[in-house]
């Protein structure tokens, strides 16, 4: 049986006044009250109108295509065991055209084998940066000359803000919209 969810969100009846303005700007922003991450977040009403602008900004903003933004937040889920985070992303994955095997190997914690070119450096760099937290001057290279200086700030950006939500989400234990997916990763 899962822990329970320690941050649930906030009924808007129950809203502070500084909750209530931040929930308004995020309802403006995306349609909907605060939730997933942004429920635990309203406990500090700016900081989660500053995180989702940063998200917001990377997810829709970036310099990556679709699919492979939506490979590298997967492969963040996966590597912070988070099953909300992976119940969102891996939908959006396959709407974007990631192959089905190569989110089951990230699921699995493997390497996928038949990528693109640019999936492997999106897999590699992504994998590379959360295992020994930088880039060698040869994925660096190799970012640069795909992305430009620009993807060599918002990979790890994007990374660093799906890490923060991450975290956010394992602290709150905030569950997953979908189905446990992954429930043999370790808790």
């Amino acid at each position: 049986m899962p822990a329970p969810d320690r941050m649930p969100p906030i009924p808007p009846s129950a809203y502070s006044p500084d909750q209530e303005a931040a929930a308004a700007v995020f309802r403006a922003r995306r349609g909907v009250e605060p939730f997933g991450p942004y429920a635990p977040l309203l406990r500090s009403p700016e900081v989660m109108l500053d995180v989702e602008a940063l998200g917001r900004r990377l997810r829709y903003g970036s310099c990556l295509p679709e699919n492979l933004k939506e490979l590298a937040i997967c492969q963040v889920a996966r590597s912070f065991s988070q099953q909300f985070e992976w119940s969102v992303h891996v939908r959006e994955a396959e709407k974007a055209g990631v192959a089905p095997a190569i989110l089951a190997a990230v699921a699995d914690g493997r390497r996928p084998e038949g990528m693109t070119d640019d999936e492997a450096l999106i897999h590699d760099s992504v994998a590379e940066l959360i295992a020994t937290r930088r880039w060698s001057d040869a994925t660096y290279g190799r970012i640069v000359a795909r992305y430009g200086e620009r993807g060599a700030v918002e990979i790890p950006a994007m990374i660093g803000i799906y890490t923060l939500l991450a975290y956010v989400l394992n602290v709150g234990r905030t569950p997953s919209d979908g189905p446990e997916l992954l429930t043999r990763w370790p808790e």
